[in-house]
């Protein structure tokens, strides 16, 4: 990375504004799909112990229903209601 670092800079500095944004915007897509990947992957490693332990999978019912549930709470916190 460290080889490549100022040849990008120099790209970045050469861009209009809004080319920066979406270089910018990218990037933070890109973080976020590795960091998404990564809970899924630290979910699918318990998965066998949670079978082990007989404990039943979710329905997808529930599955919605946590999520509508951890969205509001989202929704509270950052005061969009």
């Amino acid at each position: 990375m460290n080889a490549i670092a100022p040849a990008l800079i120099q790209k970045l500095q050469e861009l209009p504004p809004k080319q920066i944004a979406e270089v910018e915007d990218f990037v933070e897509f890109l973080a976020d799909r590795a960091n998404k990947r990564a809970a899924l992957d630290r979910m699918l490693s318990i998965a066998p112990a949670l079978e082990a332990a007989g404990i039943p999978p979710l329905t997808e019912e529930e599955i919605a229903a946590e999520v509508k549930a951890a969205r509001a709470v989202r929704r509270t916190q950052t005061g969009k209601e």
